[in-house]
């Protein structure tokens, strides 16, 4: 079974610049699982040291947010799309 990851720019530093990554999990979980273990770089910019989605982090399974599903026990199937958005910041008042 294969997903397509869509990785953010911020995050991209991390995957060689690459935007997509095709992987291969279960779940979100270990979907995470896998891509912190081939991009080390991934470590720390998506979950804490506990395994947790950072506050300011959202994750979508083909466009629908894992907290509307079963959070990083979402079952993933062949073909999906998951995106990874760190929520950004900044301008003037």
């Amino acid at each position: 079974m294969v997903v397509t990851v869509y990785i953010p720019t911020p995050f991209r530093r991390a995957t060689g610049n690459r935007d997509r990554i095709e992987a291969s999990a279960s779940d979100v979980g270990a979907l995470l699982d896998e891509l912190e273990r081939s991009f080390a770089g991934l470590k720390g910019l998506v979950r804490d040291e506990k395994g947790e989605v950072y506050d300011h982090v959202n994750i979508y399974v083909n466009s629908e947010a894992i907290e509307a599903l079963e959070g990083l026990q979402t079952t993933l199937h062949d073909g999906d799309e998951v995106t990874i958005i760190p929520a950004l910041a900044g301008g003037r008042r």
